[in-house]
């Protein structure tokens, strides 16, 4: 059963563009944040959409939308909020992540 936990968040707009998306593809309101081995850092954030959380998967809920994080990579993301971010050199999900010791310029690798 996947756990319910403060552990991640997901602000009201990074919410509200999944929400957008998911209606516009017909799938459920579930981004998933995964991280790989890669990128310029050692890690690099991968994100997709869920049509349902796994047994072992962290989710945290904001305005009905859900983001789930697998056990494997809940350890490197523990305490991190996904935002989505538009300005003039673009629109993108970020992660603010507390468990990183440094990042990429691209915002999408990190080491830890």
């Amino acid at each position: 059963m996947a756990t319910l936990a403060s552990d991640i968040a997901l602000t009201p707009a990074a919410a509200a563009r999944v929400s957008s998306i998911a209606a516009r593809q017909g799938k459920p309101a579930i981004l998933r944040l995964s991280v790989e081995g890669g990128g310029c850092s050692g890690f690099q954030y991968k994100f997709g959409f869920a049509d349902a959380p796994d047994a072992t998967d962290t989710v945290a809920e904001t305005d009905g939308v859900r983001l789930v994080v697998d056990d494997v990579s809940l350890d490197l993301v523990r305490g991190c909020a996904v935002d989505y971010v538009e300005s003039l050199g673009g629109a993108s999900f970020q992660v603010s992540n507390p468990n990183a010791a440094s990042g990429c310029g691209c915002g999408t690798s990190f080491s830890v």
